[in-house]
């Protein structure tokens, strides 16, 4: 009695882990939007001075895209680096597929070199974009997210509020999942193979 009781509790246990394993497989981190933004075709330029457009312009089955600028001192370089990481945890088919494109919400200070080596620290493949201000908003706000001039620092210079979330871009010019800040780059890697799957 005392033996069958040991082997039943030993399997529930094993299909109670089973569940688990299958429930954290399953789990998808971004959040799906039931209305996808629709990416418009409106012209920017890339670090390299060439004209670049986020419908047009990307060639890859997904990207992910964020809009940051390199003076930022905490949400945009933790961004990359996790986006970076998770690029690395990818299979190389995955990792083919993928294109990580970086917006500047602070043209004035961020041109293209300044953008190049700044990406150039997370990954040389990521993709860097300027433009005017007044256009990069209108960008921004077509895909829902905010950005504003913050307040003036100490140090003379000024900071940027922008909108924190990475979004990913389909074949279809649309953005049907975001994800938030504070998205770990096991989660990312995860979520970017389903999406892909």
């Amino acid at each position: 009695m005392r033996r069958s009781l040991l082997i039943a509790l030993a399997l529930l246990v094993g299909v109670t882990l089973s569940a688990c394993e299958k429930s954290s497989a399953d789990t998808f981190s971004g959040a799906v939007l039931h209305q996808p933004y629709h990416v418009p075709a409106t012209e920017l330029v890339d670090t390299s001075g060439q004209p670049f457009s986020l419908a047009t312009s990307t060639d890859k089955r997904l990207t992910l895209l964020f809009f940051g600028y390199t003076h930022c001192p905490d949400e945009c370089p933790t961004t990359m680096a996790t986006l970076a990481t998770a690029m690395l945890q990818l299979d190389a088919t995955d990792r083919r597929n993928v294109q990580v494109v970086f917006v500047t919400t602070d043209p004035a200070r961020d041109t293209g070199p300044v953008i190049r080596h700044w990406l150039d620290h997370f990954s040389s493949s990521f993709v860097g974009v300027t433009g005017p201000l007044a256009t990069i908003k209108q960008v921004a706000t077509d895909v829902g997210v905010p950005i504003t001039k913050g307040r003036r620092l100490p140090s003379g210079g000024y900071d940027v509020t922008h909108g924190t979330q990475v979004l990913g871009v389909d074949g279809k010019n649309t953005v049907p999942v975001v994800w938030t800040l504070g998205t770990t780059a096991p989660e990312f890697a995860h979520d970017i193979h389903q999406l892909l799957s």
